[in-house]
């Protein structure tokens, strides 16, 4: 299985657009850092939970990395106690593992609560744990993604600022003016930052993460087996 081919391949840095299950390079200027190459071996992807946390933030790219086969392994973490987490509608989920950024290839941090101003993300900034241990996770090899509003506990760490980036439409004025720089894409991907739109786009996030890391064949076989075809734009500064 190819791993970061994609990236290797394109002649150009660009927006891929994804429409009907497919990906097509544009040109377009700009770029930050990219990850460097991982270990062989399943693609590790740690999910953030959070009391408040949004359902389908969460579970969204959960089901798309778990229908990755054996070249992915994604599992939830959090930075408290393992335990019951309850999600803003009231799912518990039963989070085991505890944060290890060091043993992890790509980290998802979903949103929730955002809107209503309470809870779930407000929180977690307000608590500051998540948004220290976001702060001191970086290194070579790791990709930080989030989906929704977990872009204001990226950017309560100080990973946005100066930055290609979104979130969900109700937290992009916030996430600008704390020093991001939006782009009007369902998925901005800025080497070993990648950031996701609104509640859905964790679908999104998921697959274009598959299809860079292991190859375009192994996102179009998640597609299909979710019986989902992407769409919206990936914004790219390669």
């Amino acid at each position: 299985m190819e791993r970061r081919s994609f990236l290797r391949r394109t002649t150009a840095a660009g927006a891929a657009t994804l429409a009907g299950g497919t990906l097509a390079a544009t040109a377009t200027s700009g770029g930050r850092a990219v990850a460097a190459p991982r270990r062989e071996g399943a693609l590790r992807v740690d999910i953030v939970m959070f009391d408040g946390v949004e359902e389908l933030d969460c579970i969204a790219p959960y089901g798309v990395f778990s229908n990755g086969g054996d070249e992915v392994a994604v599992r939830y973490v959090t930075t408290g106690r393992p335990g019951l987490v309850r999600a803003a509608h009231g799912t518990g989920f039963q989070v085991e593992h505890r944060w290890s950024p060091e043993q992890a290839d790509v980290i998802v941090v979903p949103g929730g609560g955002y809107a209503r101003r309470e809870g779930g993300v407000w929180a977690e900034i307000e608590r500051g744990v998540l948004p220290r241990a976001l702060a001191a996770a970086p290194r070579r090899g790791l990709t930080i993604s989030s989906v929704c509003s977990g872009a204001m506990l990226l950017s309560a760490a100080g990973l946005t600022k100066g930055r290609p980036c979104t979130t969900h439409h109700l937290a992009k004025a916030d996430l600008e003016a704390q020093g991001g720089i939006l782009k009007d894409a369902r998925v901005v991907d800025d080497g070993d930052l990648v950031t996701a739109g609104g509640i859905t786009s964790g679908l999104e996030l998921g697959l274009w993460l598959l299809h860079r890391e292991l190859g375009s064949d192994a996102a179009l076989a998640v597609e299909k087996t979710l019986e989902y075809e992407t769409r919206g734009t990936v914004w790219t500064g390669r």
